[in-house]
């Protein structure tokens, strides 16, 4: 009995929220960066599929969504400006899962398609980074503690 009163004290009392979301920043940078190397891959198949936006042709669309994919899963991975590197994968999986359920009937089938979801589960993770931030483990915090440290010192300097 003792020792299910340490574990469930031990488990509840201590978290390792920083370590988490470390992880999953690498864990969903890295999937994010899948998705943008298998569209490299057949980026030439991918194209006539693709409409283009803006009124660019869908080459130069398809290229500038995949520099946008590898910029955001890299700067995602790095913790550097998370919260805006969110915004952007955040508003490609949207519009991917409005083609998504736009371009199929609904079917039981799809109840059971991990495909249809895909995009969600992307949405759920970059709300989730959007609210809780990059943690104590990125660049964004070592940058903002170097800014933090460098604003003290010009205030003890001025205070002089």
């Amino acid at each position: 009995m003792r020792f299910l009163k340490r574990l469930f004290l031990f488990s509840t009392g201590y978290t390792y929220s920083n370590l988490s979301r470390l992880f999953l920043r690498l864990f969903v940078g890295v999937m994010f960066l899948t998705v943008c190397v298998r569209q490299m891959l057949y980026f030439d198949e991918l194209v006539p599929t693709f409409e283009g936006f803006w009124g660019m042709s869908p080459e130069f669309s398809m290229t500038m969504l995949l520099v946008l994919e590898l910029l955001s899963s890299t700067m995602i991975m790095l913790g550097l400006l998370t919260r805006i590197a969110v915004i952007v994968p955040f508003i490609i999986m949207y519009i991917a899962e409005k083609g998504i359920l736009m371009s199929q009937p609904a079917t039981v089938d799809q109840l059971f398609n991990f495909e249809a979801g895909y995009p969600i589960m992307f949405i759920g993770v970059f709300v989730y980074m959007l609210l809780a931030g990059p943690g104590k483990i990125s660049l964004d915090y070592i940058i903002s503690a170097h800014i933090i440290t460098d604003d003290r010192e010009n205030d003890v300097i001025e205070n002089a």
